[in-house]
Order: structure tokens, then C-alpha cells, then sequence
């Protein structure tokens, strides 16, 4: 890597992090929101939907802004973003709504919209087209760093202090005990936030006074439908748009430990536990993976993947303890490259229309917005078949994307290489 790109590589990877941490610092949310405001998983998934909502909706006028200004504008207008809805949960909290909550995670999300499209293809700009899927792929290696540390925050600093009380506990209590333990843990649920949106602050000023590379800026010009109709007619990156489609990891741990006669919230700081484990698998393996790059094609090495995905979920489909959990963790490795290798894929020889290629990616995102409902709502019947887990039964879904995963990179690796 030239020496100029070193600093911009730096920070450009560095918000892989930042945008990591809000990802899995939000996914237990889920399950502590249910209990907060007594809803059921479906409608605490809806922070999910909110959450990804805003990287559907955002894509692709973050890609016209980035077209129109740079991805350095891009990456600046994302930091502002995150920031201001990561602030606006003190405000959400001195209102005690849920829905003032899905509103400052829409905002944030907005911001991680604005900073996908703009850090993926700029760091694929960011040196030689031949090594540009083992460059993202490489970046990509800090975002689980980041997930970590959201997890960690998560179950240190969330889960561990709200309050011990059980949802079947919380449903008893009159409403003015429910509105004192409601607003006693939306203070611990908001802080981890507020300090993040700080953080996030201090970086929109250090990018904002250092020189950026320009590369991939010289166009822009914008003919939105044109460039849409042209990008789309490209298969790799259509196909890739399909399969660029795991939130319930805290549910499935918690039924299975408090089935070996834990309570409640101690089930569900385990659970967090083999999440964090989860995490640290997929940055080993991600780095792995960007090793075998040098020897193994791209789209073969995530077909061998989706395969070995599939397999451990149907793992944590079969089994009832621990042995489920365990699959789980496996599956988190397998999924380590897919999307870096995806998104190399398909915006391959794209050019200066890899603006609008990487809004159409992120867009796919809202599969991540899609799918949580559908799995909650599978989740909430408690069983199906007669006695079989609901939660179980679930994960049936992650496999559909996984082979619909494996069939793109066979057919991809197919086309190019044979």
C-alpha cells in the first residue's frame, strides 16, 4: 500500500469499527427492550426494523451525495449522523416512548448508511483493482473488532445492570412501579450510547482535518436511472444484490440455559458470553480467509463456506442444548467473509459507478430489517409441530440465505474461473 494511503486506510478501517460497535451493541437490544417496555419479541424486533430500516432508505441518496461531493463528504455526513441519533437517546429517555427510541435508531442508522457506502468502495479504490477484494477484506477484519467491544458493552454495562426482574415478574407490577423500574433502566441503557456518540464526535474531526485521497471523486456527474439501469444489467452484481441477504442468538441461548434451571437475566448474560465468543471466531476467521484469498478464488472460497453454514444450522435447528449454541458459534465463523467477498464480487470492474453499486448492496442490508419479525414472529409461538422449539425452528430462514449465499459464489466461480 502506498504510503499515502496509509493514514486515510487507517481511519477509513477504524469506522468498520464504529459502525460494528452499533451493530451489536443493538442486537441485544431486542430482548432488553421487550422486558423494559413488557412487549413481546415481535414488537422489540422492531428495533431491528428501525435499525435497518435506515440503511435501505438511505443507500442511494448517500451514494448521489457521495457522487456529488466525495467519499470523504460521504464519510463525514455518516459520522454526523451516527453521532446525532446516538445523542438523541437522552432526549428519547426524558420521553419514555419506544417510539422516540426507533426514531434516534433510525437517524443513527442513516449515518451507518452514509458510512457503508462510502467506506466499502473507497477503500476498494484505495490501491491496484487486483488486490481490492483482499483489501476490503482486510478492513473488513476490524469490524467484528468493533462488534466485540459492543457486545462487551452490551453485557457489561446493559444487561448485567438493568434490573434483575424477570418479564413475567414485570408484568405484575402496577404502573407506577412499572414507569420507576422502566425509567431506572432506560438510565443504564442510554449511557453506553451517549458515550459512544462522543467518541463518534471526536472522529468526525480528525477526518475532517486530514487529506483524504480523491480517488474515485472525478466524476460528478449524476444521471441516477441511467447509471441504475447500467449497473443492474452487470450479473455478478445483480445476483450479489440477492445475496447480500443474527439478532436471536441472546433468545436461543437463554431458552436452552434456562432449561438447565438458570434464572432470566443470568441465562441471558451467558448467552451474551457465547455471542462474544461467537464474534471472536468470525475475526479469526476473517482473517484466515483473507489468507486462503491468496491461493483460493474469492467466489469458490464462499461457496465452501455457505456450505459449511448450512450444515451448523442445521445444527442449531436439530439440537436442544448446548451442542445448538455451539453450532451457532460455527455458523459466526462461516459467515466472516461473505459480505466483503459479496461486495468485491460484485462491484468488480464497476468503476466510478461503484458510488451506486455499493448503495445497492447496502440497501440489501434490509434483509436485516426483514428477516428479525419474520423470525420473531416464529419465535413468539413458543412451539410448532406439536412440541418442537419455535426458536429452534427459526433459524430455518438464516438457511435459506445461506443457500442462496452458496449458489451465488458456485455460479460466480463457475462463469469466471471454468
Amino acid at each position: 500500500m502506498k504510503k499515502s494511503y496509509l493514514i486515510p486506510f487507517i481511519l477509513v478501517t477504524f469506522c468498520f469499527a464504529l459502525w460494528g460497535f452499533a451493530n451489536d451493541i443493538t442486537n441485544p437490544m431486542v430482548k432488553a427492550f421487550s422486558k423494559i417496555f413488557r412487549m413481546s419479541v415481535t414488537d422489540g424486533s422492531l428495533v431491528q426494523v428501525a435499525f435497518y430500516g435506515g440503511y435501505f432508505c438511505m443507500a442511494f441518496p448517500a451514494a448521489i451525495f457521495i457522487r456529488k461531493y466525495s467519499y470523504k463528504a460521504g464519510v463525514l455526513m455518516g459520522l454526523g449522523l451516527y453521532a446525532a441519533g446516538a445523542l438523541l437517546f437522552f432526549p428519547s429517555k426524558s420521553i419514555g416512548l419506544y417510539g422516540c427510541f426507533l426514531i434516534a435508531y433510525f437517524i443513527m442508522t442513516c449515518g451507518l448508511s452514509f458510512l457503508e457506502t462510502s467506506c466499502n468502495p473507497y477503500i476498494l479504490a484505495m490501491g491496484p483493482e487486483e488486490t481490492a477484494t483482499r483489501r476490503l477484506n482486510l478492513a473488513q477484519c476490524f469490524n467484528p473488532c468493533g462488534s466485540i467491544i459492543g457486545m462487551f458493552v452490551a453485557m457489561n454495562f446493559i444487561q448485567a445492570k438493568l434490573n434483575p426482574m424477570s418479564s413475567d415478574e414485570r408484568a405484575l407490577l402496577s404502573d407506577a412501579e412499572f414507569e420507576a423500574l422502566k425509567n431506572a433502566d432506560l438510565d443504564v441503557l442510554i449511557s453506553p450510547y451517549l458515550a459512544i456518540g462522543a467518541v463518534i464526535v471526536l472522529m468526525f474531526f480528525i477526518i475532517l482535518f486530514t487529506n483524504m485521497p480523491k480517488n474515485g471523486d472525478k466524476n460528478h456527474d449524476i444521471h441516477f436511472l441511467v447509471t441504475i439501469r447500467r449497473i443492474f444489467k452487470l450479473r455478478y452484481y445483480s445476483e450479489g444484490v440477492i445475496a447480500m441477504c443474527w439478532t436471536f442468538i441472546i433468545q436461543y441461548g437463554t431458552r436452552i440455559f434456562m432449561a438447565e434451571g438458570m434464572g432470566e437475566q443470568e441465562a441471558e448474560v451467558l448467552s451474551q458470553q457465547f455471542n462474544i465468543y461467537a464474534m471472536v471466531f468470525f475475526i479469526c476467521s476473517r482473517f484466515i480467509a483473507t489468507f486462503l484469498m491468496r491461493y483460493v478464488k474469492p467466489a469458490s472460497l464462499l461457496a465452501i463456506f455457505g456450505v459449511l453454514a448450512m450444515v451448523f444450522t442445521l445444527g442449531v435447528i436439530v439440537f436442544q442444548n448446548r451442542m445448538g449454541i455451539y453450532s451457532l458459534v460455527c455458523v459466526s465463523g462461516c459467515m466472516s467473509l461473505m459480505f466483503p467477498t459479496i461486495y468485491g464480487i460484485a462491484l468488480d470492474g464497476m468503476g466510478d459507478d461503484a458510488k451506486f453499486g455499493a448503495a445497492g448492496l447496502i440497501m440489501a442490508i434490509l434483509g436485516g430489517s426483514v428477516l428479525p419479525p419474520l423470525q420473531a414472529m416464529i419465535i413468539d409461538q413458543g412451539t410448532v409441530f406439536g412440541s418442537f422449539p419455535a426458536t429452534n425452528a427459526s433459524f430455518v430462514l438464516p438457511f435459506i440465505c445461506f443457500l442462496v449465499v452458496t449458489v451465488y459464489g458456485y455460479r460466480t466461480h463457475v462463469v469466471r474461473h471454468l
